[in-house]
């Protein structure tokens, strides 16, 4: 039986032309800066988002928990959304890795602005942590995959600039929010001072971020890639998935937008959804009636081999993907109109 996977976009599996791609790559040791495969990964995303260099690394928690390491120091601050990953989905990184702890902030659907940021930095006094850093994750993904525009942007780098803040990007979705801004790579790396690029969720590779930045900068986080643990030896393999992802799988994300609007017009119209989150790119979110239990609505679906993610007590989270087609949706849809 067809199993429709909408847990997450990190589900997806190599293509045979990517996995030709990986069987086919030239290696060397990445430890030793030897690897020509991810070299030419990493000039190529560097290139891509006007930033000096990069660093491939196995995930995108690692990418950003190392661009908060080369950032801050133990005993600072950093300000960020309280639906950021950063925050709620990386373990407890910002604390154990970086002696660091977050000042959330509530912004519109995980976006905050410079008035946010602006009321949150710390007057310098000796009993106040000091702001050290801002992160922004574009797309949010608590937030139905809501984005931001450059505008919108713009104007925090300004401030955070004359502020003397750094700026980070938890890009894990960044491809997904420039498809639909119609903004280009090169405008976004010049807003940021770090950036996280994930390339195993709608992109469809099966391992890999890159962190990008200044070339002191991605020095800086080769060497505390190692400390945890992230240096790896033969890494082209992967790394050949990542360029035939980002030379084959950026405009193809739209087909994923269309079918989650497809799944939010659909939601809407049934008695046991009580609401549903604007569905800006993949990410769809929402609530169910006292009917279901998130738990009791998975129960349902498991039979037709419909996997999804509980979000909360009431809350269910799908995401659409490379792997998620037409036939599937026509097959969720079926099921939520017949089988609740």
């Amino acid at each position: 039986m067809m199993i429709i996977d909408l847990r997450s976009d990190t589900v997806t599996k190599p293509t045979k032309r990517m996995y030709d791609a990986m069987m086919s790559a030239e290696v060397g040791d990445d430890v030793f800066n030897e690897d020509p495969t991810v070299l030419a990964l990493e000039e190529k995303v560097a290139k891509l988002f006007n930033k000096e260099a990069a660093l491939f690394c196995p995930s995108g928690t690692m990418t950003n928990q190392i661009a908060i390491k080369c950032h801050t120091q133990p005993g600072d601050e950093l300000i960020c959304d309280v639906n950021s990953h950063i925050y709620n989905y990386e373990g407890g990184g910002i604390a154990s890795n970086s002696g660091v702890q977050a000042r959330l902030v509530q912004g519109d659907r995980g976006r905050i602005t410079v008035d946010h940021i602006e009321q949150n930095i710390n007057a310098d006094y000796d009993w106040l942590t000091r702001t050290a850093l801002v992160s922004l994750e574009n797309t949010v993904n608590r937030a139905g995959g809501s984005y931001y525009t450059l505008a919108e942007i713009k104007k925090i780098k300004e401030f955070c600039q004359n502020k003397n803040l750094p700026l980070h990007l938890d890009g894990a979705r960044i491809f997904n929010a420039l498809i639909e801004t119609k903004e280009s790579t090169q405008d976004i790396g010049d807003q940021f001072d770090s950036i996280s690029v994930c390339l195993s969720k709608g992109l469809g590779a099966p391992v890999g971020s890159l962190l990008l930045g200044t070339k002191p900068f991605i020095k800086k986080a080769r060497r505390v890639r190692k400390v945890f643990g992230g240096g790896m030896r033969q890494a082209g393999f992967l790394a050949a998935a990542g360029i035939y992802a980002l030379d084959n799988n950026v405009q193809r994300l739209k087909e994923d937008h269309k079918r989650a609007k497809q799944i939010e017009t659909e939601l809407k119209q049934l008695s046991f959804v009580e609401s549903v989150m604007p569905v800006d790119t993949n990410i769809v979110i929402f609530n169910l009636t006292k009917k279901y239990s998130a738990v009791a609505f998975e129960e349902i679906l498991k039979p037709h081999q419909i996997k999804m993610a509980a979000f909360g007590k009431q809350t269910i989270r799908f995401v659409t993907h490379l792997d998620f087609t037409d036939e599937m949706l026509d097959k969720l849809i079926n099921v939520l109109r017949t089988k609740l």
